[in-house]
């Protein structure tokens, strides 16, 4: 049994029942025993890889993108680059080394990190340059921001509801024979998940992430006072309805009550919920598109072709290996989705495409 666990089992036994919200949020940030507090999780030597880390190809076209994305709006002096969970440092890395190549060109990296284990890796990889940390959004200097989220949004607290007829139980995390079990609460009506009862059926399971949400909700608010975008890359679709919740653990899925604090949680992340959120805050969301498609569009094939051309045959090699897996379908290219967020009036972010505008009239 980890300290956790433990740690769970009592506050349960005293206080009932909790949200699956309120047991992520302790197994991924407990100040003592959370999974992101006292350890580096990526890397082969970790529990996954992300993007970044597979190659340099992803974070060097994302940096190119944000840089367009500048110029298409006027090349403020006062923008910043920030990115949200940012891991290792290894896309922030990536990114700064290929803007540099744009003449004239320079930003201030800001990192929003609540790890402080992971705030020294990062200060390691990116110690040639001048990087600030932050806590949260409103921490930020003012002035546009061209925020990167990859995987981040994936590790934002969610709740779980089964429908029940025209009401709701919660899946909440209890305590049963010493161990921790899931179990419902009593069915309920819910205003708040009225809107989904025509989209599913008795029986479904619904995932909702307020603090997705009110982030996004935060995020595009800024972007439309203050200027700039948001690139949002992370596994998951356009719908709700579906149990995603999973634990990693070395690279293999685990229980997501096993070993709580020594497991990586994540859900799929509901990008209809963040364009939902991005769009009543006035900004203007992309059309969702797989990561290999946005990719292809950046030119990942043309510097894979580029740098294959100075390598040995072994390296060539695993370099389109490493393409493959970041644009085939069957690998990260489909699971992953991408988002672009964007002010009104402003040109899209390169790779995607904004969303048509949808006509009430049509239902």
């Amino acid at each position: 049994m980890t300290p956790l666990e433990d740690n769970l089992i009592r506050r349960i036994t005293r206080s009932g029942p909790i949200t699956i919200a309120d047991y992520m949020t302790d197994c991924l940030l407990h100040p003592d025993h959370g999974y992101y507090t006292n350890r580096d999780p990526f890397g082969q030597a970790g529990d996954f890889i992300t993007a970044p880390e597979i190659s340099q190809m992803f974070g060097e076209l994302i940096g190119l993108a944000i840089a367009q994305a500048r110029m298409d709006r006027g090349a403020p002096e006062d923008a910043i680059l920030v990115e949200l969970g940012p891991g290792r440092g290894t896309l922030m890395r990536d990114a700064l080394r290929a803007m540099a190549k744009v003449p004239g060109f320079a930003m201030q990296p800001w990192l929003i990190e609540a790890s402080p284990m992971l705030r020294k890796v990062q200060a390691d990889t990116l110690a040639a340059y001048d990087v600030h940390w932050a806590d949260s959004l409103a921490d930020l200097p003012d002035g546009p921001i061209f925020v990167v989220a990859n995987e981040f949004f994936d590790a934002l607290p969610i709740r779980q509801f089964l429908r029940d007829g025209t009401g709701w139980r919660e899946r909440l995390v209890g305590v049963s024979e010493d161990h921790l079990s899931f179990g419902l609460s009593a069915p309920t009506e819910l205003a708040s998940l009225e809107p989904y009862l025509g989209q599913t059926n008795d029986g479904d399971l619904v995932q909702i992430s307020a603090p997705s949400n009110g982030f996004m909700s935060d995020l595009a608010d800024r972007i439309c006072r203050q200027g700039g975008a948001a690139l949002i890359i992370d596994y998951g679709s356009d719908s709700p309805v579906g149990d995603t919740l999973q634990a990693i653990q070395a690279h293999e899925k685990r229980d997501p009550l096993f070993t709580p604090g020594q497991s990586d949680l994540t859900a799929h992340v509901d990008f209809g919920a963040l364009s939902l959120a991005a769009t009543a805050a006035g900004a203007v969301p992309s059309v969702m598109i797989p990561q290999g498609v946005f990719l292809e569009q950046l030119g990942i094939s043309v510097r894979a072709n580029q740098l294959a051309q100075s390598l040995p045959p072994a390296q060539a090699e695993l370099l389109v290996s490493q393409h493959r897996r970041l644009t085939h379908p069957d690998e990260m290219g489909n699971l992953f989705k991408v988002l672009g967020i964007t002010a009104p009036g402003d040109s899209s972010l390169p790779g995607t495409a904004p969303a048509a505008p949808t006509n009430p009239s049509q239902g």
